[in-house]
């Protein structure tokens, strides 16, 4: 119940974010609506959505609307995430179990909350820690700059057409992931005396990313490859600053391995 409470909270916050900034600009948005994944997701969702109708005009509007979700999510999620991991416990890494995703945003905050961690201990997040940890996961997700993911919405209206471009490379990066994941993981197991061991945990580890790829392939393929126009070519000064610092944030909350299990 905590886990479901303290993640609805965070999804709730970053669609209304972006619910307001719509309704601000005079884009017809629908009240956010939860997207269930029993089972297949850890989470139980795939988060949620609002629907807009029509193309959002200016690129000031867009940048508006993209970034304000992941910006009030985030929010909400540090404390939540704050406060589950003042609420966990430090302990011993066993040997078999799972490894969350780290971030540079994430290590951070483990050490400014919890002090230096001793060398093979980690946290155990409790279900507000992990609440929290999945709105860093899911904000990343949102955050990468392609097609009509806020990410894509912030790098349009900071790059304009260009964007496209880049978008298609970020795609295919996003499915390099998995041999990379593959290749780090071989060469650990290596070292271990079981490279084949070390390569079937990075195909493992490296598997979201592969998913995610299909996902982002079928998104081009329904919407089209290339972000929607807007009809002028200007973005404010401090929209440009709003716009560097959410590109900024997602290198920061980027995961390279999202989920292991050892």
């Amino acid at each position: 119940m905590q886990l479901t409470v303290a993640l609805l909270g965070i999804l709730l916050a970053h669609e209304f974010g972006h619910y307001a900034f719509a309704r601000w600009h005079k884009v017809p948005a629908s009240l956010p609506m939860f997207i269930p994944l029993p089972k297949l997701s850890p989470f139980g969702t795939m988060g949620a959505v609002i629907a807009m109708k029509g193309r959002i005009k200016s690129r000031n509007a867009l940048l508006d609307i993209g970034a304000s979700g992941p910006l009030a999510g985030m929010v909400v999620a540090l404390g939540v995430l704050t406060y589950g991991l003042m609420t966990s416990s430090v302990m011993p890494i066993g040997d078999s179990g799972t490894q969350e995703g780290q971030s540079l945003l994430y290590l951070l905050l483990k050490r400014v909350v919890l002090g230096p961690i001793p060398p093979g201990h980690d946290v155990y997040l409790n279900p507000f820690a992990f609440a929290g940890w999945t709105g860093l996961f899911v904000t990343m997700l949102n955050l990468i700059p392609f097609g009509q993911l806020d990410g894509g919405h912030v790098a349009y209206a900071l790059l304009g057409p260009k964007q496209n471009r880049y978008a298609r490379v970020v795609r295919y990066s996003v499915l390099g992931l998995l041999p990379i994941n593959v290749a780090i993981f071989a060469l650990r197991g290596l070292s271990e005396g079981d490279w084949q061991k070390g390569a079937l945990t990075g195909l493992q580890a490296g598997m979201p990313w592969a998913f995610y790829f299909l996902l982002l392939t079928l998104m081009a393929r329904i919407g089209g490859a290339d972000h929607p126009p807007t009809n002028d070519g200007h973005l404010s000064p401090g929209r440009k600053a709003i716009a560097v610092f959410t590109l900024v944030l997602f290198v920061l909350l980027f995961m390279p391995t999202p989920w292991l299990v050892y």
